[in-house]
């Protein structure tokens, strides 16, 4: 089996790893409760990601505040279509579609399903993929607070919605890596006729 902490691959049996001596452990038995935990606060974060201003603006004649969607319908209302579909992409679409894969995910390893499980592997693997892409929202606002600020005349800061959103990232992507992968595989083999000699 192999270590969680440095991943040198020790034979099954052995309780500690000799090179970093954390504990080694085949299975994780909660690891769908650690799923289900980091999904929620996931969520619930990601409510008032939606709700607050993702940035604020102020100039000497006026203040603005948007949120993740009315930023993207105010840049699409300037012509700027494609950044408006690369920040909805980002900031709706993704996370979204990270909530309903990793339930999806998770309640298929609980209850089974008729999908393959090549193919919930392959979901998992995008859910994966896709998570280091997450944070991009929260980057484009660090940009721009730390390149637009022309003291009196103008200054753009982040709104409370960028901390909540990062912290629904975060939550999710803990969430993802959470879920063991072999769940997946599991009902498989207690699926398969055992073979008599």
């Amino acid at each position: 089996m192999a270590c969680r902490r440095c991943s040198r691959v020790w034979p099954m049996g052995q309780a500690r790893c000799d090179r970093c001596g954390s504990k080694l452990v085949s299975r994780d038995t909660r690891s769908l409760q650690k799923v289900w935990a980091w999904w929620i606060a996931g969520v619930i974060a990601y409510i008032p990601a939606n709700i607050y201003p993702m940035l604020v603006t102020n100039t000497l004649v006026y203040r603005s505040e948007n949120t993740i969607v009315g930023g993207a319908v105010e840049v699409a209302h300037h012509g700027a279509y494609g950044v408006a579909a690369i920040i909805l992409i980002a900031s709706v679409l993704i996370p979204v579609g990270k909530f309903l894969a990793i339930a999806f995910l998770a309640i298929t390893a609980q209850r089974g399903t008729s999908v393959t499980p090549r193919a919930r592997t392959h979901l998992f693997e995008i859910v994966e993929f896709i998570g280091r892409w997450s944070m991009i929202d929260v980057f484009v606002v660090a940009i721009l607070s730390s390149l637009v600020q022309l003291s009196v005349v103008a200054s753009i800061r982040p709104g409370p919605a960028a901390l909540t959103f990062a912290i629904s990232v975060i939550c999710t992507m803990l969430s993802a890596q959470s879920f063991d992968s072999r769940l997946i595989w599991d009902a498989v083999s207690r699926q398969q006729p055992r073979k008599t000699p």
